[in-house]
């Protein structure tokens, strides 16, 4: 099963609409509590890079019998330094997105944290794929 989820660049409104909808279909197909928790937490994280860093793009969740696969794609600025971008706390983001209380500059690692893995694959200029895969234990 595929599904795709577009997010708007800067639309605080409707951030984490695409993470509800990843956790509602996680609980449909019966994945544990405790996978659901884990995923939808590096999801929000990822779906609020997009939001406030990357001018919008989109969540893809891919779902296999012993994997559950979070994909952020964007078409933004790409990420410069990767190791520096991965420390808690380094934020790049905007004032207005800190004074929303946003950008505490934990997102990147708490989706490692969560993830079984995560890969990046960024280019200056070009844009940023987050790939975040969680195993079920369904096998």
């Amino acid at each position: 099963m595929i599904q795709r989820f577009p997010v708007a660049g800067e639309d605080f409104s409707a951030a984490g609409e695409a993470s509800s909808k990843i956790k509602n279909i996680l609980r449909q197909v019966g994945e544990d509590a405790e996978l659901i928790r884990r995923v939808c937490i590096a999801a929000y994280e990822a779906e609020m890079n997009l939001v406030i860093h990357a001018g919008g793009g989109e969540m893809i969740l891919k779902l296999d019998t012993d994997m559950v696969e979070v994909i952020a794609q964007d078409r933004g600025p790409g990420i410069p330094d990767v190791e520096l971008a991965m420390q808690e706390g380094y934020s790049t983001a905007s004032d207005l997105a800190r004074e929303m209380g946003f950008g505490a500059g934990m997102g990147m690692a708490n989706m490692k944290r969560c993830a079984s893995e995560m890969l990046i694959d960024t280019e200056v200029g070009k844009g940023t794929t987050v790939t975040l895969r969680f195993k079920t234990g369904k096998n």
